[in-house]
């Protein structure tokens, strides 16, 4: 006897025919994730490597005074606008003071001054630039 309400529970199984369909589709999808894992290209190694992937296009420190947009642009966390725009400031600049030789960038924070460079990229450069060097004994010598 049927009870009114009760659930029937041969509703809830699965034919053979079902269960070979989910078989397929379960080993599909396994089969898709195991060869995405196997060719993912952006793994990152752990650990990480003692150089990074430009270390030897930067194995020199660059003077952001004297160095083109494409040298610029290869520093990390700058890119090709972000690079160009430095060229752009410090050209501004020198053409402002009339000199072409004007350091505009004498330290790492004048790197602030412009768009799109933050304190966190300033961070990240500072181990690769390099500023011209200024006589401090004959400021502090002045004071």
């Amino acid at each position: 006897m049927r009870v009114p309400g009760a659930l029937d529970p041969s509703r809830f199984t699965w034919t053979d025919a079902q269960r070979r369909v989910l078989l397929v589709l379960l080993t599909i999808l396994l089969i898709s994730l195991a060869a995405k894992y196997a060719f993912n290209s952006m793994y990152v190694s752990d650990p990480q490597p003692e150089t990074g992937p430009h270390y030897n296009d930067l194995a020199d420190k660059i003077d952001p005074n004297k160095a083109d947009w494409q040298t610029l642009a290869a520093l990390p966390g700058i890119g090709e606008r972000r690079a160009k725009d430095i060229v752009e400031y410090r050209e501004r600049k020198r053409t402002q003071a009339h000199d072409p030789s004007l350091a505009v960038f004498r330290v790492p924070n004048d790197l602030l001054y412009v768009k799109g460079v933050g304190v966190g990229i300033l961070e990240a450069l500072e181990p690769y630039l390099l500023f011209p060097t200024t006589n401090r004994s004959a400021t502090t010598a002045a004071l």
